[in-house]
């Protein structure tokens, strides 16, 4: 039975969850499909078209109810300019999980909210896997949750208090540069670690189940949802050097309390 939410974003929300329901319906009927369509982007990125699909709904729907907010997507590009709201959809978050039949992959639903001296903070953010039978949301002061096999379930982060006793998660090693020999040294003396990647070692972090997640190099669609998804589970999701929110390039999610320890360890020089 899913939680009902009173709070101020709650039709937002309840329009996200209607997104993601479309997002899902749309890409499962293209995974692991025999005649999916797979091209290069000018990024050298791969992109299916399930991905475009996907996005092309989810502008088309939100052209009808909330005409009137900016929109940021992955494949598609922005109109944001002098929004003061807008939605930031990644349509198929690990695409080369999707084209593989890797079925940790995800659609990525945001909303963020501009203020009038142009702070931007995300209020909605909705992180739906349909293939791992997953769904995590959160709105702003209204907590996170996991929706699994039709149960929801409020989550929180860990209480885990030292890095000895972290499990920490990442993608890989590329584009971590000059960061990658303290970050290794970090994982050297974690208690595990595992190379998850991708949505799912952030909301793994949301969930308590991993303590610390890390990528170095990601765009503000690969963030925003997961970004108050953490937040609201009572973690912290920063870049790399620390700087809050899902605008800084990477992605750093904690339990809160191993943050300062995450961010001195990757930056030893600071």
């Amino acid at each position: 039975m899913e939680t009902i939410d009173t709070s101020k974003f709650a039709d937002d929300l309840a329009l996200a969850h209607q997104l993601a329901d479309l997002a899902d319906s749309i890409a499962l009927k293209r995974y692991q499909s025999l005649d999916l369509v797979i091209t290069t982007k000018p990024d050298n990125t791969p992109v299916t078209d399930a991905d475009r699909a996907v996005e092309t709904a989810i502008r088309q729907a939100l052209g009808v109810q909330r005409p009137n907010d900016g929109l940021l997507g992955e494949e598609f590009g922005s109109d944001i300019t002098g929004a003061k709201r807008y939605w930031i959809i990644d349509p198929i978050d690990g695409t080369k999980n999707f084209m593989r039949g890797v079925p940790t992959w995800a659609c990525l639903i945001a909303l963020v909210e501009v203020t009038e001296d142009g702070r931007q903070e995300v209020v909605v953010g909705v992180a739906s896997s349909p293939a791992l039978s997953r769904r995590w949301y959160a709105s702003k002061d209204a907590g996170a949750f996991v929706i699994f096999n039709g149960e929801t379930k409020k989550i929180s982060v860990s209480r885990v208090a030292s890095l000895d006793d972290a499990s920490i998660a990442y993608s890989d090693f590329i584009g971590f540069n000059d960061h990658l020999e303290p970050f290794q040294k970090m994982l050297d003396a974690a208690w595990r670690t595992r190379g998850m990647g991708d949505f799912w070692s952030h909301m793994l972090v949301a969930e308590g189940a991993v303590d610390v997640a890390v990528e170095p190099s990601l765009a503000v669609w690969d963030m925003a949802a997961l970004d108050i998804i953490v937040r609201e589970a009572g973690g912290s999701f920063t870049n790399m050097t620390g700087t809050s929110g899902p605008f800084g390039g990477s992605g750093v999610s904690t339990n809160g309390v191993l943050l300062n320890d995450v961010i001195n360890g990757i930056n030893p020089s600071k």
